[in-house]
């Protein structure tokens, strides 16, 4: 399996609930900028965060893939979500390419899982960085990192 973890981004600084947080004229440019990097990629599933950044993050990148399916939008890719809860999630979808579109902390610490195998080791990433990660199943340490692009 592949695997593309993308955080939102740039969103404004303030909105009534962290949730509820847009993403910016310079942060839609940064997303339209990893997504040029997913073309022609095998992708099956486009999982999202259900905060607005990542939503809206999620469907620029749909829009740019033209990919067909919807976003698939679950509750385990919020900012504070345990890594290993993504992992043991990610089981059902073992068997396609993925791309994940979540907050920091959770996507420096889960790459840091998946790669390193604890939660010492996270992976900085910027607003709209992408990290391509692959392996036979979603498992912690078991995951090798291709690479990391941070747009600009």
């Amino acid at each position: 399996m592949k695997m593309w973890i993308l955080r939102h981004g740039e969103a404004q600084n303030r909105a009534r609930t962290d949730a509820e947080r847009e993403l910016t004229a310079k942060g839609r440019e940064e997303v339209l900028t990893s997504a040029a990097h997913l073309m022609g990629r095998p992708l099956r599933w486009i999982i999202a965060s259900p905060y607005v950044r990542a939503q809206q993050t999620a469907e620029l990148v749909r829009q740019a893939l033209g990919f067909a399916d919807s976003v698939v939008t679950v509750p385990w890719l919020t900012p504070d979500t345990d890594p290993r809860k993504v992992l043991q999630n990610l089981d059902l979808y073992a068997s396609d390419d993925v791309l994940l579109v979540s907050h920091q902390p959770l996507v420096g610490s889960l790459i840091g899982l998946a790669v390193h195998g604890n939660l010492q080791q996270a992976e900085p990433m910027h607003t709209a960085g992408l990290a391509e990660l692959e392996a036979d199943f979603p498992l912690a340490g078991a995951m090798t990192l291709v690479g990391v692009r941070h747009p600009g």
